[in-house]
Parts: C-alpha cells; structure tokens; sequence
C-alpha cells in the first residue's frame, strides 16, 4: 500500500500531537501510516519488499537509530521530507545561526563563540566586559536548556563548561534583560510552520505558555515578532521550529535562535505544554504541505 505520509514516533508524550496529524489527514483524504517501536521490524520490512511505500515522512522518532533504515529509504525514493535531517543539523548549531542572523541584521544576544574543548583545548583570558558582570554559558548544538549555565561571571566557570561537552563549539552571551508588560517580562516563544507564525507569551521561570491576542499584538506593538520568525524561517529553511523572542526596553532581540525537535506536549495535558490551538495549526499546516506536494506530483 502507499501512503501519503509516515510518521514515525516512541515518545509517549507525542500521541496528542499525532492524533492531531491524522486527523489533518483524514481531512483532506490523506492516507497516513504511523511506525512505532511495536510495528517498526514489519514496516521496515514491507518498505523494503516493496509492500508499502510513503509519499512524505514527518520524523519524531528523536534520531533513535532504530529507525534509520526508514530514513534511509525516504532518501533513495522520491519523498517530501519535513524538516530534512541535514537541515536540521545545520539549522540547529547555534555558532552557525548567531552568524547567519547577525549579518541579515536581526538582533542576537552580544556573544563571544568559541570553538570546541577538543579543537582548542586551551583559550587565552578574554575581554568579558562587553557582556556585563553576568552572563550566560551555552552549548551550540544541546536543546532543552541541556548545559546552559546562567548567571556566570568568570572564565574559569567558561573553560570548565566546555568539557561538559567537548566535541561542541561553545557561545558566551550576554544576558538578556526582558521589559515588563502587564506584569510579566516580555518574553516570548514563536512557533513557525510552512509560512504561518504562532507567537506565545512564555516565561522564562515557568516555561508556561499563553497566546499572544490580536489584541496584545496591536496594544504591545508585538507585529515584529512574525517579521523576524519569518526571516528567521527564510534563513533556516525549516519547515516548523520555534524560537526563542525577547523584548528589551530598546529592541527585540533573538535569544534562542532554531529550536528543531518541538516539544509537542500540549496545555491541555501539561502545565508548560503548548497552546492547543497552537499544535493544531501546526499539524493542519504540515498535513496542508503534504496535500500540495501531492497534487503536484499528480499533475505532472
């Protein structure tokens, strides 16, 4: 049988999300094919006699190697991959993107890079003034916060966070003070996909989400944050990630650049899970790309 879209996933937390994509597909007369560690071997199988087939793959299978012999056969076939693996690497090295970002001329933290503990083992004293008293410490390539050291002030704090992961270039950015609006720092999370932004409020304490109203939008002057994610989504070409958005007492000011494997948990189901709303639109957007891709391959 042929599919029009595969997703393979074992995270349990993901099932709200991958509902919501099969639902999107059955919508729009999708075919969709769910791999999982119970049926991954018979998948596999039928992929490779030539039993089954998929048009497009949406990935959450969090780079488990289990699955990589789908990945590979998404590659030797004509397929709609969504946010491709070799994009996603490239996308996701936060050195890679400060510089990308910085020379279109949206505002990043100001930082020092610094190459990897095992390139460069030993790095002279450097001039930390330009960063204030206190900054922050983190690895280019970890999500989820992973080895981020906030607060630092020091070098010595510098040269011992980068043994925590010594393959991975390093940044040393200046910390990054939000301006209050209505009572909680502005600080926000917007979602992108396939050319549709979801801006949130979220808070860097409690990771708790809220929509950002039309109403905000237009009372705070919050419309750059669509402006920027979008060229942020220009830059990374990614088809859905989120990013990470402060606002100064002066500008607003990227503070995490390309955030790739979304934290699908939704607020129904989690405290500091996404808006509902929000994942919705995602799945209905990614389902929408994949419904294209196949009415075009139709029609030729």
């Amino acid at each position: 049988m042929h599919y029009d879209l595969c997703l393979p996933w074992y995270w349990e937390y993901d099932i709200d999300f991958v509902q919501m994509v099969e639902r999107a597909c059955n919508e729009q007369g999708l075919t969709f094919w769910q791999i999982t560690p119970d049926n991954l071997l018979e998948s596999i199988n039928s992929l490779y006699r030539g039993e089954n087939s998929f048009g497009a793959i949406l990935d959450r299978s969090q780079y488990d190697r289990r699955f990589e012999p789908i990945h590979r056969w998404s590659r030797e076939h004509t397929v709609l991959r969504i946010n491709p693996a070799e994009v996603s690497k490239w996308s996701e090295d936060k050195t890679t993107m400060h510089l990308e970002l910085i020379s279109t001329g949206i505002h990043a933290p100001n930082s020092i890079l610094l190459p990897s503990f095992n390139d460069q083992p030993l790095i002279p004293d450097l001039d930390l003034s330009p960063l204030g008293s206190r900054f922050v410490i983190k690895p280019s390539n970890e999500g989820g916060s992973e080895g981020v050291i906030l607060g630092a002030f020091s070098m010595d704090q510098i040269r011992r966070a980068r043994m925590e992961f010594p393959d991975q270039k390093y940044l040393v950015q200046e910390t990054v003070t939000p301006r209050t609006i209505h009572g909680q720092p502005a600080w926000f999370r917007v979602f992108y996909a396939v050319g549709k932004t979801y801006p949130c409020w979220w808070h860097p304490l409690t990771h708790v989400f809220s929509m950002v109203t039309s109403q905000d939008e237009h009372r705070y002057e919050l419309t750059p944050l669509r402006d920027i994610t979008q060229r942020i989504a220009s830059i990374c070409r990614l088809d859905w990630f989120s990013t990470e958005i402060a606002l100064t007492l002066e500008e607003f000011i990227v503070v995490d650049y390309v955030n790739d494997g979304i934290d699908t948990r939704i607020q129904s189901r989690a405290v500091d899970g996404v808006p509902d709303e929000v994942m919705q639109g995602i799945a209905r957007q990614l389902v929408e790309k994949v419904s294209l891709a196949k009415a075009s391959q139709n029609s030729h």
